[in-house]
């Protein structure tokens, strides 16, 4: 994890030894740090947190020792884990900084893990000395010397450096009153927050208590037997709209409700805002990756916050089997905390969504940004280009869709065949069926006055009752009259051309109209001339 802080003043005499004066730079103001307990009670400072069951190495830049790269990394269980461990820790941070182009003239160490039940801090101590030793070896292999280790544990610390017994007892020191140092009252008004231990941090993203598992569970099975269908078939843009309405909902409630103060009541409140039913369809979506990206961009704004409760809680619910799901609403609470500048917890959060899937990209890409410093608003400003493009794409998409339309309306009205012909008295009359007395009497008329209709046409009076076509009355019965015929149009001679006169007998004409002279037989030159 690195982060870069560079002093904007001298860090102190020019004969300091940096084992002892380190110094650490915010924005505001620069604080030396001279002895182990000073180190020891700074360490939450520059993580944000509490570390606890990790191992932190702090990278030293310059003569003077300022702070440099940092980086953090759970304590593995095994001790078999400990050698390979600790050269990839030492490589990352050191070949990490040097190229970015700083110079890192030494390294600062701390175990911390709390004791179990029966141990004591000492033990602890001990325990974790073969680890410290191999991180100084590896350390040193890379020419940078490690200046300072430190475990804490159960209040108190040991340093592996130090051999006095009076600056370092057998039994350990214990930290000094959290808020009572000079670097507790810099960071406080640099606006720097500790935000409890990280077991306190996970605890927000971690699974619901177990009473709520098998409910929570249950839902998620009856989502993914309807939901994954879907997603892999032709109905995945239906599920995409639909879990992005369900999230946009949520932050809504999540907006609107009542602030509470506590991290655990705020929490147990965002969890009652959301149903069991609704929190597993999200879930279940979200693991599209085109929905997850879309969800991105809530990470700014007033949208922000309730976003990033929203993730939280979302993580809280993928129990069980479901456990991997929850790679995506952390990768997503990751991502939000760092473009709101909590790096803090943005590593947390994107170390646990590594926990839940180790193969997932997003949340490894993120991580590796926010590791080497990235300012987020480049990713920030790509997620809002997209965004309006796909607001102008889509204005583009419905305005060229109704273009079509249109041209496919007028191409229709153009392809109606036009009836040319003759009609009969049936078509050319309206549909509605007369009155049968008026329809008998105009028979009559039309029968006794020798009236015909026109071919192809049935007399009014010789229809069945049950035919549907219409009658027509006598004065629309017309005697039909025959049409002319016209001269075709090969027939009429072309424009410009001399109208063909009467021919005798045996006389042809040629191309240009002029009369052919019949020839008599006889010899020819070798020119085909008589």
């Amino acid at each position: 994890m690195t982060n870069r802080n560079e002093p904007f003043g001298p860090a102190g005499s020019s004969d300091s030894s940096p084992s002892r004066h380190l110094s650490l730079a915010s924005d505001l103001e620069q604080v030396t740090l001279r002895s182990p307990a000073e180190l020891a009670d700074a360490l939450p400072y520059l993580m944000g947190f509490y570390p606890t069951d990790s191992v932190v190495m702090i990278a030293l830049h310059g003569e003077k020792g300022r702070f440099g790269g940092r980086l953090r990394l759970g304590i593995p269980a095994i001790p078999e884990d400990w050698p390979d461990m600790c050269d990839q820790l030492a490589d990352c941070l050191i070949t990490g900084c040097r190229g970015r182009g700083h110079q890192v003239t030494g390294v600062i160490i701390f175990v911390c893990q709390d004791p179990e039940q029966g141990d004591s801090g000492r033990q602890v101590m001990e325990r974790l000395r073969p680890l410290v030793q191999r991180l100084r070896v590896a350390c040193g292999k890379l020419e940078a010397p490690v200046l300072e280790a430190l475990c804490i544990s159960a209040g108190t610390f040991w340093s592996y450096c130090c051999p006095g017994e009076r600056c370092c007892p057998h039994e350990g020191t214990p930290l000094v009153m959290p808020g009572t140092s000079a670097m507790a009252a810099a960071a406080t008004y640099a606006g720097i927050q500790v935000r409890g231990s990280l077991r306190q941090m996970e605890a927000r993203l971690t699974p619901l208590p177990t009473t709520r598992l098998p409910e929570q569970e249950r839902a998620l099975d009856a989502a993914a037997g309807t939901l994954v269908s879907k997603m892999l078939g032709d109905s995945a843009l239906a599920v995409r709209g639909r879990t992005l309405d369900l999230a946009a909902g949520a932050l809504k409630r999540f907006k609107e409700a009542d602030p509470v103060s506590g991290r655990a009541a705020a929490d147990d409140r965002d969890d009652d805002l959301l149903a069991q039913d609704e929190a597993a369809e999200m879930i279940l979506g979200l693991q599209d990756r085109v929905t997850r990206d879309r969800a991105a961009e809530w990470m700014e704004g007033p949208e922000a916050e309730p976003a990033l409760r929203l993730w939280r809680a979302l993580a809280r619910r993928c129990v069980g089997a479901y456990a991997e799901h929850a790679a995506a609403p952390l990768t997503l609470a990751g991502w939000v905390a760092w473009s709101l500048g909590d790096e803090p917890e943005a590593r947390v959060a994107l170390s646990r969504a590594l926990h839940a899937d180790p193969d997932y990209v997003f949340a490894r890409l993120l991580h590796q940004a926010c590791n080497e410093g990235i300012d987020p608003e480049l990713l920030r400003r790509s997620l809002r280009e997209e965004q309006a493009g796909r607001s102008a794409d889509g204005a583009l998409r419905s305005a060229v869709r109704e273009e079509l339309r249109r041209i496919d309306a007028r191409k229709d009205r153009q392809a109606r065949p036009r009836r040319s012909g003759p009609r009969s008295v049936a078509q050319c009359v309206s549909l509605q069926k007369p009155d049968p007395e008026t329809s008998k009497r105009d028979a009559q008329a039309a029968t006794a006055s020798g009236q015909t209709c026109e071919q192809g046409a049935t007399p009014p009076a010789t229809r069945s009752p049950g035919d549907q076509e219409a009658t027509t009355s006598t004065s629309a019965l017309r005697p039909t009259v025959p049409r002319q015929r016209r001269r075709s149009a090969s027939s009429r001679p072309a424009r410009g051309s001399r109208p063909a006169t009467r021919r005798d007998v045996g006389e042809t004409r040629g191309p240009a109209g002029r009369p052919r002279v019949r020839r008599h037989g006889g010899p020819r030159d070798t020119n085909g001339t008589s």
